[in-house]
């Protein structure tokens, strides 16, 4: 007479190889949910913080421009895009004279 009850090796592997994948899903989604909270907490300490000297950034408009500047160090922060902006004239009355002049100085020679 067969004895029913008893799973066979082949099903226990499948069973095993299920468990661990729901393991492995588990440790993923706990892994990504850490990973956003440590980006958030980061985003939250250091948002408009001056990367010089740690304090707050201040939006000043300059034309159709808003670009940021700490009161403490005097620095002045471009957020993407912004430098293209200014060398086309947007923030000013003379196209880009004052940022390409500011620039040249940069430029090797």
């Amino acid at each position: 007479m067969p004895d029913y009850d008893k799973p066979s090796s082949t099903e226990d592997e499948y069973f095993a190889r299920e468990e661990i994948e729901k393991k492995r899903k588990l440790a993923l989604q706990q892994q990504t949910e850490t990973e956003a909270k440590q980006k958030e907490a980061l985003k939250q300490l250091h948002y408009m913080k001056c990367p010089k000297c740690g304090f707050d950034l201040h939006t000043i408009t300059k034309g159709k421009l808003e670009l940021d500047t700490c009161f403490n160090c005097h620095g002045l922060w471009l957020d993407a895009g912004e430098m293209e902006r200014l060398l086309q004239g947007e923030g000013s009355d003379a196209p880009g004279t004052v940022m390409k002049s500011v620039l040249g100085i940069f430029r090797r020679k």
